[in-house]
């Protein structure tokens, strides 16, 4: 089975003990290990997690140590733990490879210590910033050459060109690599009009004035509505990646379910 859909299917051990009254603690270790899944996904590390899941002393060096992060390092411990535990219990028969991959994926998380981007990516979560992105291009000249040149590139992930959203697409038996458009902030600003009407928080004149406003920012907000002339945009901010970006509503037109 590919990494992809391994590391999508145990989402539904996951959903199938989420409760609307669970209690605060369970809420907190079922939702770490789905952003778990999540962020080994949406990073692009199928390979490294393959090669994890295989050997796991094949994991790359250390990034940074669980005590620089103990908050973090404790959560994924409570959650290996419960893990560890369902294993054992009569309901969670049938779904133990399931589960095994979320272990997996606590353990590659932590082996590897990448506490630092992983609670970056937690934060962005939190903050409902826009999809997640791996790197930041201004021309497909720059980004194709960091592709050809990467020793091992994300398998599937997102990168900016400019404002616009590519897919990584890497396959290391072919060494086929490809930086498609990708629809991603499509289909995020749909979710955000749907969940509540855009109110523009400031408004521009011109497309400059908003950049140099939205460059301005010493701490920009992960994402808010402007006014660009009687346009709405949403600016938007990548800390891993330190980009500020300005993306029309108009660029939903197409992906509304009525549209």
């Amino acid at each position: 089975m590919k990494v992809l859909t391994i590391l999508r299917h145990p989402q539904e051990v996951i959903g199938k003990r989420w409760r609307a009254d669970q209690p605060p603690e369970q809420a907190r270790i079922l939702g770490l290990a789905r952003d778990a899944l999540r962020f080994v996904l949406a990073t692009g590390q199928h390979y490294p997690f393959e090669d994890f899941c295989k050997d796991p002393h094949s994991a790359p060096l250390v990034q940074s140590r669980d005590d620089d992060f103990p908050e973090l390092a404790e959560r994924l411990r409570k959650t290996e733990t419960f893990f560890t535990q369902l294993l054992d219990e009569p309901d969670a028969v049938g779904e133990e490879r399931l589960i095994q991959v979320i272990l997996d994926t606590l353990r590659f998380i932590s082996a590897t210590g990448q506490y630092e981007s992983f609670s970056q990516y937690l934060e962005h979560l939190e903050a409902g910033g826009p999809p997640h992105v791996v790197a930041a291009f201004d021309t497909m000249q720059e980004a194709q050459s960091w592709l050809d040149k990467h020793p091992a590139p994300p398998r599937f992930a997102s990168v900016l060109i400019g404002n616009d959203y590519h897919a990584v697409m890497y396959d290391r038996e072919t060494n086929f690599r490809r930086l498609p458009p990708a629809r991603s902030i499509n289909y995020y600003l749909v979710d955000l009009e749907e969940q509540a009407p855009p109110v523009a928080t400031a408004s521009f004149t011109t497309h400059e004035e908003a950049e140099a406003w939205l460059k301005a920012q010493p701490a920009p907000a992960r994402r808010e509505w402007v006014l660009i002339g009687s346009e709405l945009y949403l600016a938007a901010y990548h800390p891993n990646v330190n980009h500020r970006a300005l993306y029309p509503l108009s660029l939903a037109d197409g992906y509304r379910d009525e549209e």
